[in-house]
């Protein structure tokens, strides 16, 4: 079943642009300009409107967008009930940035290896807006941090790493307390919007720690480049290397068992694609140990 046409007319929308939709599904932006043309020329209607480099829907295009996605899903589906238990097809899974530069390459190269049917497509993101793919079957899994509230009976979770946090302090800094660096040192907090982000903060409240704040900033590797350049301390989740090289960084250790982030892997219990997502955690596990 040839769903090609419809796959890079959603492509385009989701990405803006021809040009991007055509690097995603490597292919020349000439060959999807074409694909286009012809769902128009079959639809008998405008389905985008091109301003510039960006791409919209018309108001055709969005009255079939979601019906487009939902029969691309639906083929999906088939093709994983007629293959039954071979974990082979399309598997789509989110991940965290964190996860994307650290574990998740290990795991794609040991499912390369075992299931070379399997294919599999990537999507980055947050956790909530990722948790709300999954929720909503736009992904099939997504390895994210644990949610502060119960994740539901229907969703499936599975933690893969625990990390706790710690105080990260220049080498050169003769400090050798966590809460002493916190006091006494400019600050660079982890964004708040993050949920080890807000780990921290509740560390910091917990404490009575009021920090001199001197950024607050989304990614962790450029904390910890921060860091080794003088600019402040900063408490922050021990994320799975590879760090950045050539820092020269200790980290302080914190008191409290319970302030951790975890990184787990969230599904659909109900999933047509249970198979490939087992194989995936499967891989996960590996991975990781």
């Amino acid at each position: 079943m040839d769903t090609s046409f419809l796959e890079s007319f959603v492509a385009v929308v989701e990405h803006g642009s021809i040009a991007e939709a055509a690097r995603r599904r490597n292919l020349t932006p000439a060959a999807v300009a074409q694909r286009i043309h012809a769902l128009e020329r079959e639809f008998d209607t405008q389905l985008l409107a091109r301003s510039g480099r960006t791409v919209k829907p018309t108001e055709a295009g969005a009255k079939i967008l979601e019906r487009s996605r939902q029969f691309l899903q639906d083929v999906r589906d088939l093709k994983a009930h007629a293959i039954g238990d071979i974990a082979a097809g399309q598997l789509r899974v989110g991940a965290i940035a964190t996860a994307l530069n650290s574990i998740v390459p290990d795991i794609l190269s040991l499912l390369a290896r075992e299931y070379p049917q399997l294919n599999l497509y990537v999507a980055p993101g947050t956790s909530d807006s990722l948790f709300a793919q999954v929720r909503n079957g736009d992904l099939d899994a997504a390895i994210i941090v644990e949610p502060e509230f119960a994740i539901p009976k229907t969703c499936g979770w599975q933690v893969l790493r625990e990390e706790p946090l710690v105080v990260l302090v220049p080498s050169s800094l003769r400090i050798s307390d966590a809460n002493t660096a916190l006091r006494s040192q400019p600050f660079i907090r982890y964004d708040r919007n993050a949920r080890g982000g807000r780990i921290a903060d509740g560390y910091l409240r917990k404490t009575g720690i009021q920090p001199q704040e001197r950024f607050e900033l989304t990614s962790l590797t450029a904390i910890a480049l921060m860091v080794d350049r003088g600019l402040g301390v900063s408490l922050v989740p021990d994320w799975s290397p590879p760090w950045p090289e050539g820092l020269s960084l200790t980290k302080l250790p914190i008191t409290g068992s319970s302030y951790v982030r975890r990184l787990g892997l969230v599904w659909l219990r109900g999933s047509v694609r249970m198979r490939l997502i087992q194989a995936f955690l499967e891989e996960a596990i590996k991975a990781i140990a």
